[in-house]
């Protein structure tokens, strides 16, 4: 009998979304068939330490005494993750698993905008999600917008402005985007997900309250114009010849969808899946999602999320989330199940594209040598 594929599950984080990572992480831990794979959990604590082991979920936590320090070396062929051992200026380390694919739990900065891909890439590591590209341009909601438009997707009109001119003077940046837009706007971190510092603003007042919440979390800050609109999400599965689930729609307990409602009050929250579309509408949603995800060369997963404006019908691509929630609340594998795949067969299957673009990349000639 062949040995089990062994999977490095890494999560928490330096994000303002460890917490979501960590309930991420239980879900997909207990769900990932132990009949064809072996786990190891790998926990990063919230100032980038690593510790692995059956214990690091826990650990992170803060339920027990961190135990094993751990570390993955961006070197190719090593492929084994390292147990830290010795205090300052005695440190030696050694082998503690070799990893066949690395399945990343992680969201937020650090976590699903290219920085730890790139990681995986210098170890020379198969790893599930989206590469350092599509990581890093749908992680940053300006750049997202700039590529979407460029190639004939709508998207919501928006200001973006930085952290330095905010701090400065918030009263003329708040003027910049009362030029440009009309309220109601939502400020938001271009680099943040699960709708950590974003804000609703109705007047100036609150536009320049949302502002200076938004700086707290990023150096760029996006504007966005409000849209009347309800809020339709697809889950994208694939890499070169990636597929679209059927759409689902969100109806937010509170007045968006911010963290409390996703997290926090969820049960709250409607999620009605399939949504219900005009005809046509959840064929040409489903067209734009795999088109957008292929665009930024996703792989994978990620899951599209629309605007679709009450009144005009019009849709506006609103944000690709290419490390998606794994939560027991989450719309990304809801969608999935209602499409016929199951939770356990889900993860299966993105660890199987994770090995099968590793393989395709190592394929690949990496060395030019003049005849």
């Amino acid at each position: 009998m062949s040995r089990k594929i062994r999977v490095g599950v890494v999560f928490g984080g330096r994000s303002g979304e460890h917490e979501v990572s960590l309930r991420s992480s239980r879900s997909v831990m207990d769900a990932i068939p132990r009949d064809r794979y072996e786990v190891v959990p790998i926990g990063i604590t919230r100032d980038g330490q690593w510790i692995a082991g059956p214990t690091a979920h826990a650990e992170l936590q803060g339920e027990l005494p961190p135990t094993t320090p751990a570390a993955l070396l961006p070197a190719p062929g090593e492929g084994a993750l390292q147990r830290i051992s010795g205090g300052a200026g005695e440190r030696a380390m050694a082998p503690l698993a070799q990893l066949d694919v690395v399945f990343p739990v992680l969201h937020g900065p650090n976590g699903e905008d290219g920085t730890i891909q790139g990681l995986f890439e210098l170890a020379d590591v198969a790893y599930v999600g989206c590469g350092v590209l599509a990581s890093a341009v749908a992680m940053d909601k300006a750049a997202f917008k700039d590529v979407m438009r460029a190639n004939g997707i709508p998207v919501v009109e928006h200001v973006l402005l930085s952290r330095r001119e905010i701090l400065a003077d918030v009263s003329t940046a708040a003027a910049k985007v009362s030029a440009e837009l009309s309220f109601p706007v939502f400020c938001k971190p271009a680099n943040m997900g699960s709708s950590v510092g974003v804000s609703r603003a109705e007047d100036h007042a609150a536009l320049l309250v949302g502002l200076a919440e938004a700086a707290k979390w990023d150096r760029r800050i996006l504007v966005e114009r409000g849209v009347d609109a309800r809020e339709i999400e697809i889950s994208v599965l694939g890499n070169d010849a990636p597929e679209a689930s059927v759409p689902g729609e969100i109806k937010p307990c509170n007045d968006f969808y911010d963290y409390a409602a996703k997290y926090k009050t969820g049960d709250d929250s409607e999620l009605l899946i399939p949504a219900a579309l005009p005809d046509g509408v959840a064929d040409e949603m489903r067209a734009v999602a795999v088109k957008a995800f292929s665009l930024i060369d996703g792989a994978g997963l990620s899951r599209v999320d629309f605007l679709l404006e009450r009144g005009t019908g019009n849709f506006y691509l609103n944000e690709i989330n290419t490390l998606p929630g794994f939560t027991s609340i989450s719309m990304y594998p809801k969608l999935w199940e209602a499409s016929g795949v199951s939770y356990a067969d889900l993860i299966h299957r993105l660890l199987q594209l994770a090995i099968e673009r590793h393989e395709e990349k190592r394929s690949i000639t990496r060395v030019f040598r003049s005849k």
